[in-house]
């Protein structure tokens, strides 16, 4: 299991899970859901404090990734299988994003 924390302007949103490849699950922090002035980080992922799931990762958060010819060279240089969304995710969503929603890994999420 993987997960991480995805921030909206550096506040803390929620919690991106990966089960595995075909179990995704988003939940939106507490702190975060209570507070009227902050937006839902997605038209698709509404402010609810139910666990949003799928079966793949939410489209939201795989259209932070690159594509293409870009994604190949980021596979090379970053040694991250090519199918793995989640993983690229995790290693170039962090600082600099489009947009105001980064996504920092949790280490140890499954121990």
């Amino acid at each position: 299991m993987r997960a991480a924390q995805v921030f909206y302007n550096h506040i803390l949103a929620g919690v991106l899970t990966e089960a595995d490849r075909d179990n995704y699950s988003f939940v939106y922090d507490g702190a975060y859901f209570n507070n009227p002035s902050l937006p839902a980080v997605s038209l698709t992922l509404p402010k609810s404090q139910k666990e949003y799931h799928s079966a793949f990762l939410f489209p939201f958060f795989y259209n932070m990734l690159a594509e293409g010819v870009n994604r190949t060279l980021q596979s090379r240089q970053l040694k991250i299988d090519e199918n793995d969304s989640f993983g690229f995710l995790l290693a170039t969503a962090r600082y600099d994003t489009i947009g105001a929603i980064t996504v920092k890994p949790i280490e140890n999420a499954g121990a």
